[in-house]
Protein backbone atom coordinates (compact mmCIF):
# COMPACT_ATOMS: atom_id res chain seq x y z
CA UNK A 1 0.00 0.00 0.00
CA UNK A 2 1.31 3.21 -1.32
CA UNK A 3 2.33 5.92 2.08
CA UNK A 4 1.21 9.30 2.17
CA UNK A 5 4.42 11.71 3.60
CA UNK A 6 6.09 14.26 2.69
CA UNK A 7 9.63 14.25 0.32
CA UNK A 8 12.20 16.86 1.50
CA UNK A 9 14.12 17.91 -1.59
CA UNK A 10 17.68 19.49 -0.50
CA UNK A 11 20.00 18.93 2.62
CA UNK A 12 20.12 22.33 4.79
CA UNK A 13 19.48 24.43 7.15
CA UNK A 14 15.67 24.78 5.53
CA UNK A 15 15.02 21.20 5.24
CA UNK A 16 15.89 20.25 8.77
CA UNK A 17 13.45 23.08 10.08
CA UNK A 18 11.11 21.87 7.53
CA UNK A 19 10.80 17.93 8.98
CA UNK A 20 11.07 19.63 12.61
CA UNK A 21 8.45 21.66 11.87
CA UNK A 22 5.61 19.31 10.35
CA UNK A 23 6.65 16.11 11.83
CA UNK A 24 2.77 15.97 13.67
CA UNK A 25 1.06 16.10 10.23
CA UNK A 26 2.85 13.41 8.09
CA UNK A 27 3.51 10.23 9.35
CA UNK A 28 6.21 9.23 6.80
CA UNK A 29 9.13 11.97 5.80
CA UNK A 30 12.03 11.37 3.75
CA UNK A 31 14.62 13.64 3.29
CA UNK A 32 16.65 13.62 -0.20
CA UNK A 33 20.01 14.59 -1.11
CA UNK A 34 22.11 15.68 -3.94
CA UNK A 35 25.61 15.33 -1.92
CA UNK A 36 27.42 13.82 0.66
CA UNK A 37 27.77 10.43 1.75
CA UNK A 38 24.70 8.57 2.79
CA UNK A 39 25.87 6.87 5.25
CA UNK A 40 27.39 10.40 7.20
CA UNK A 41 24.13 12.50 6.59
CA UNK A 42 21.71 10.10 8.58
CA UNK A 43 24.61 10.86 11.32
CA UNK A 44 22.78 14.10 11.55
CA UNK A 45 19.34 13.59 10.65
CA UNK A 46 16.45 11.75 12.48
CA UNK A 47 14.92 11.07 9.12
CA UNK A 48 15.63 8.72 5.86
CA UNK A 49 18.20 9.98 3.74
CA UNK A 50 18.03 9.41 -0.30
CA UNK A 51 20.55 10.45 -2.69
CA UNK A 52 18.97 11.46 -6.01
CA UNK A 53 19.79 13.51 -8.80
CA UNK A 54 17.70 15.75 -11.60
CA UNK A 55 17.59 13.02 -14.09
CA UNK A 56 15.51 11.26 -11.57
CA UNK A 57 12.55 9.75 -13.73
CA UNK A 58 10.68 9.57 -9.94
CA UNK A 59 9.56 5.87 -10.84
CA UNK A 60 11.07 4.62 -7.09
CA UNK A 61 8.96 7.40 -5.83
CA UNK A 62 5.69 6.75 -7.49
CA UNK A 63 5.51 2.95 -5.87
CA UNK A 64 6.08 3.86 -2.67
CA UNK A 65 4.04 6.73 -2.30
CA UNK A 66 0.62 7.72 -2.92
CA UNK A 67 1.81 11.16 -5.16
CA UNK A 68 -1.70 12.24 -5.06
CA UNK A 69 -2.15 12.95 -1.01
CA UNK A 70 1.91 13.43 -0.41
CA UNK A 71 3.84 16.88 -0.11
CA UNK A 72 6.90 18.03 -1.98
CA UNK A 73 9.31 20.77 -0.24
CA UNK A 74 11.88 22.14 -2.84
CA UNK A 75 14.68 23.50 -0.89
CA UNK A 76 17.75 23.24 -3.42
CA UNK A 77 19.98 26.14 -2.43
CA UNK A 78 20.81 26.64 -6.29
CA UNK A 79 17.98 28.33 -7.78
CA UNK A 80 17.94 27.24 -11.32
CA UNK A 81 18.13 23.41 -9.52
CA UNK A 82 15.29 24.08 -7.50
CA UNK A 83 13.39 25.46 -10.40
CA UNK A 84 14.47 22.46 -12.61
CA UNK A 85 13.35 19.93 -9.96
CA UNK A 86 10.27 21.53 -8.94
CA UNK A 87 9.33 21.59 -12.97
CA UNK A 88 10.70 17.81 -13.17
CA UNK A 89 8.10 17.09 -10.15
CA UNK A 90 4.91 18.82 -11.71
CA UNK A 91 5.45 17.35 -15.16
CA UNK A 92 5.63 13.86 -13.52
CA UNK A 93 2.74 14.66 -11.11
CA UNK A 94 0.14 16.41 -12.00
CA UNK A 95 -1.49 17.02 -8.47
CA UNK A 96 1.10 16.87 -6.16
CA UNK A 97 1.30 19.65 -3.29
CA UNK A 98 4.44 20.96 -3.91
CA UNK A 99 6.38 24.18 -1.65
CA UNK A 100 9.10 25.78 -2.44
CA UNK A 101 11.59 28.44 -0.81
CA UNK A 102 13.00 31.38 -3.01
CA UNK A 103 15.87 33.90 -2.05
CA UNK A 104 13.67 36.46 -3.57
CA UNK A 105 10.72 37.71 -5.20
CA UNK A 106 12.23 37.07 -9.11
CA UNK A 107 12.39 33.00 -8.35
CA UNK A 108 9.50 32.84 -5.99
CA UNK A 109 7.55 33.54 -9.58
CA UNK A 110 9.96 31.67 -11.58
CA UNK A 111 9.06 28.44 -8.91
CA UNK A 112 5.40 29.54 -9.52
CA UNK A 113 5.56 29.39 -12.89
CA UNK A 114 7.42 26.11 -12.97
CA UNK A 115 4.54 24.11 -11.34
CA UNK A 116 5.20 25.36 -7.66
CA UNK A 117 1.71 25.57 -5.51
CA UNK A 118 3.29 27.47 -2.57
CA UNK A 119 6.41 29.55 -2.60
CA UNK A 120 7.54 30.71 0.92
CA UNK A 121 10.05 33.67 0.17
CA UNK A 122 13.27 33.30 2.83
CA UNK A 123 14.43 36.64 2.34
CA UNK A 124 11.22 38.28 4.15
CA UNK A 125 9.91 34.93 6.35
CA UNK A 126 11.61 31.98 7.89
CA UNK A 127 11.10 28.30 7.26
CA UNK A 128 9.79 27.77 11.09
CA UNK A 129 6.94 29.62 9.82
CA UNK A 130 6.08 27.34 7.12
CA UNK A 131 3.96 24.35 9.53
CA UNK A 132 2.08 27.51 10.51
CA UNK A 133 1.50 28.52 7.06
CA UNK A 134 0.41 25.15 6.58
CA UNK A 135 -2.49 24.88 9.29
CA UNK A 136 -3.49 28.50 8.79
CA UNK A 137 -3.80 29.52 5.03
CA UNK A 138 -4.69 33.04 6.46
CA UNK A 139 -1.18 33.74 7.20
CA UNK A 140 0.09 32.77 4.06
CA UNK A 141 -2.53 35.25 2.21
CA UNK A 142 -1.79 38.23 4.82
CA UNK A 143 2.20 37.88 4.10
CA UNK A 144 1.35 37.38 0.48
CA UNK A 145 -0.23 41.09 0.68
CA UNK A 146 2.44 42.26 2.68
CA UNK A 147 5.03 41.21 0.53
CA UNK A 148 3.90 41.73 -2.98
CA UNK A 149 0.60 43.60 -3.02
CA UNK A 150 0.10 47.87 -2.26
CA UNK A 151 0.20 47.65 1.54
CA UNK A 152 1.08 50.55 4.04
CA UNK A 153 2.58 47.62 5.79
CA UNK A 154 6.01 46.51 5.69
CA UNK A 155 8.59 43.24 7.02
CA UNK A 156 11.53 44.18 8.23
CA UNK A 157 14.27 42.65 10.06
CA UNK A 158 15.56 44.26 13.25
CA UNK A 159 18.93 43.17 14.85
CA UNK A 160 19.38 43.91 18.56
CA UNK A 161 21.98 45.67 19.78
CA UNK A 162 21.12 47.43 22.67
CA UNK A 163 19.74 44.52 24.82
CA UNK A 164 19.83 46.43 28.11
CA UNK A 165 16.55 47.90 26.50
CA UNK A 166 14.66 44.35 27.41
CA UNK A 167 16.53 43.84 30.94
CA UNK A 168 16.43 39.85 30.37
CA UNK A 169 12.60 39.65 29.42
CA UNK A 170 11.71 36.90 27.41
CA UNK A 171 9.63 37.17 23.67
CA UNK A 172 6.84 36.17 25.27
CA UNK A 173 7.22 38.88 28.33
CA UNK A 174 6.44 41.95 25.81
CA UNK A 175 2.89 43.26 24.44
CA UNK A 176 5.16 44.48 21.24
CA UNK A 177 1.73 45.78 19.59
CA UNK A 178 0.70 47.80 22.20
CA UNK A 179 4.74 48.80 23.02
CA UNK A 180 6.31 49.55 20.00
CA UNK A 181 3.34 49.42 17.00
CA UNK A 182 4.93 46.35 15.34
CA UNK A 183 3.93 42.48 15.63
CA UNK A 184 7.28 40.24 15.81
CA UNK A 185 6.55 37.19 13.92
CA UNK A 186 10.40 35.02 14.67
CA UNK A 187 13.30 35.75 16.24
CA UNK A 188 16.90 34.49 14.61
CA UNK A 189 19.59 33.89 17.29
CA UNK A 190 23.41 34.08 16.69
CA UNK A 191 23.46 30.48 16.42
CA UNK A 192 21.75 30.27 13.41
CA UNK A 193 18.57 29.33 14.78
CA UNK A 194 15.58 30.39 14.66
CA UNK A 195 11.91 30.35 15.74
CA UNK A 196 8.74 31.17 15.89
CA UNK A 197 7.71 33.89 18.15
CA UNK A 198 5.36 31.85 20.28
CA UNK A 199 7.44 28.21 20.59
CA UNK A 200 8.30 26.65 23.50
CA UNK A 201 12.40 27.78 22.54
CA UNK A 202 11.41 31.48 21.96
CA UNK A 203 9.81 31.30 25.35
CA UNK A 204 12.96 30.39 26.86
CA UNK A 205 15.09 32.42 25.59
CA UNK A 206 16.10 35.87 26.68
CA UNK A 207 16.66 38.76 24.46
CA UNK A 208 20.36 39.64 23.55
CA UNK A 209 22.79 41.52 21.50
CA UNK A 210 22.56 39.71 18.28
CA UNK A 211 18.88 38.31 18.20
CA UNK A 212 17.26 39.17 14.97
CA UNK A 213 13.15 39.81 14.85
CA UNK A 214 11.09 39.44 12.18
CA UNK A 215 8.82 42.07 12.70
CA UNK A 216 5.67 43.43 11.03
CA UNK A 217 4.30 47.02 11.14
CA UNK A 218 3.88 50.39 9.37
CA UNK A 219 7.38 52.20 8.49
CA UNK A 220 7.31 54.67 11.15
CA UNK A 221 6.87 52.18 13.58
CA UNK A 222 9.79 49.96 12.42
CA UNK A 223 11.74 52.79 12.43
CA UNK A 224 11.11 54.42 16.22
CA UNK A 225 11.68 50.55 17.06
CA UNK A 226 15.06 50.32 15.07
CA UNK A 227 15.83 53.14 17.23
CA UNK A 228 15.38 51.60 20.38
CA UNK A 229 16.83 48.56 20.38
CA UNK A 230 18.86 48.32 17.38
CA UNK A 231 19.93 48.03 13.73
CA UNK A 232 17.56 46.78 10.93
CA UNK A 233 19.68 44.32 8.63
CA UNK A 234 19.28 41.56 5.71
CA UNK A 235 19.96 37.99 6.72
CA UNK A 236 22.54 36.07 4.26
CA UNK A 237 20.03 33.24 4.00
CA UNK A 238 22.73 31.24 1.72
CA UNK A 239 24.99 31.38 4.42
CA UNK A 240 22.41 29.08 6.79
CA UNK A 241 23.44 25.92 4.54
CA UNK A 242 25.24 23.55 6.19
Amino acid sequence: MSKIGALIFGFNEYSLEIANNIGHKFGEIEIFSMSGAKEALEKEFAYPINRFDLSEDWGDLNERFDMEKSTAFCTLDDTAENIFLTISLRSSFKNLIIIAIAQNKESADKLSLAGANKVIPLVQTTSAMIADMLDKPVITEVLHNILYEKSSLKIAQIRVDKDDYFDGKYPTDIEWSREHGVIVLSVMHEDMSSEFIYSSKAKHHAIKNGDIFVVVGYERDIEEFEKLIGSRCDVSWSHWSR
